[in-house]
């Protein structure tokens, strides 16, 4: 495997393209393109979590994957900061910044295809929490003006060919509990928003629900009922918006599970919370729907 991290701009190491590219060998699969994955972690726009970066990155790439991970750009940069700290960093949003790092990882892996082993009509981006919202926010924007005039390319690169969400935030009008934790709350608006109490019609703009055409890329979705941060409901208005648009998907809501559980199991838990028999299966489901979308290794 060809493990390296590749700055997707000159000034900022931060934000980045970790490769889990396999080798290819003359011994078997020889000379065959494969799918690829871009992991887009959660974090709430804060950072990048590390639970659902290279875990999920080793699980795809063990199912003959080639993976790549996206470090896009967040307020805190590396790392978040004892929340009783003043906030560091710039005081302002860094949408859509995020946005034009995903189009833009996007279009290095279809450029660099063959360098890679990747069919370029094969790519699906993985996105959880946050990430989730920057994926689905590619899946409905990726033919805009705005993108189209930032990369001057054929708009059609810029569409993913599928999306696996994992406990997406794709409607700001579905709050978090401001009572759970309010000044957490604050700065995942200030990030996103770049102040802590956006109007409607900002959250309106910033939630991707609001956009689905019969162009958004097929999906696959799983959440957690009792989800205390990101409501559930913000998959199913998803699958909804979808099947009014007659866009293939698939949804998975799971009885019970806290925020974050990756991949449910000992290889991506911080603690015992993350820790959960019942959801894990998500994995194999979403490794199913690939294969019948035709998006898996042949």
């Amino acid at each position: 495997m060809n493990a390296v991290a590749i700055p997707l701009y000159d000034h900022n190491e931060y934000v980045r393209l970790e490769t889990y590219v396999l080798h290819s060998s003359n011994e078997f699969q020889t000379g065959r393109n494969r799918p690829a994955v871009i992991v887009c972690p959660g974090g709430g726009y804060l950072c990048t979590s590390d639970r659902e970066a290279e875990p999920v990155a080793l699980r795809f790439a063990a199912q003959g994957y080639q993976v790549f991970v996206l470090r896009y750009t967040t307020y805190f940069k590396e790392y978040v900061p004892d929340l009783d700290e003043s906030p560091p960093g710039n005081p302002h949003s860094v949408f859509p910044q995020p946005l034009y790092d995903l189009a833009h990882a996007l279009l290095i892996v279809r450029r660099d295809a063959a360098k890679w082993h990747v069919d370029p009509d094969r790519i699906t981006i993985v996105g959880f929490s946050a990430g989730g919202h920057l994926a689905a926010s590619l899946g409905v924007h990726w033919a805009d003006d705005f993108l189209h005039e930032r990369f001057n390319v054929n708009r059609e690169l810029l569409r993913p060919d599928a999306l696996i969400l994992g406990y997406p935030l794709v409607d700001h009008s579905l709050t978090m509990d401001a009572e759970k934790d309010e000044q957490f709350r604050e700065l995942v608006y200030q990030a996103h928003f770049g102040h802590s109490n956006p109007t409607p019609e900002e959250r309106k703009a910033r939630s991707p629900v609001h956009f689905v055409t019969s162009r958004t890329p097929p999906t696959f979705l799983w959440h957690t009922a009792d989800d205390d941060l990101v409501d559930a409901r913000n998959s199913m208005k998803w699958a909804l918006a979808l099947a009014e648009n007659n866009v293939p998907y698939e949804l998975h809501v799971f009885e019970s599970g806290v925020h974050g559980l990756s991949l449910g199991d000992e290889t991506s838990a911080a603690e015992e919370a993350h820790m959960n028999s019942s959801c894990r299966i998500w994995f194999e489901l979403a490794l199913s729907w690939l294969r019948r979308k035709d998006i898996f290794l042949r």
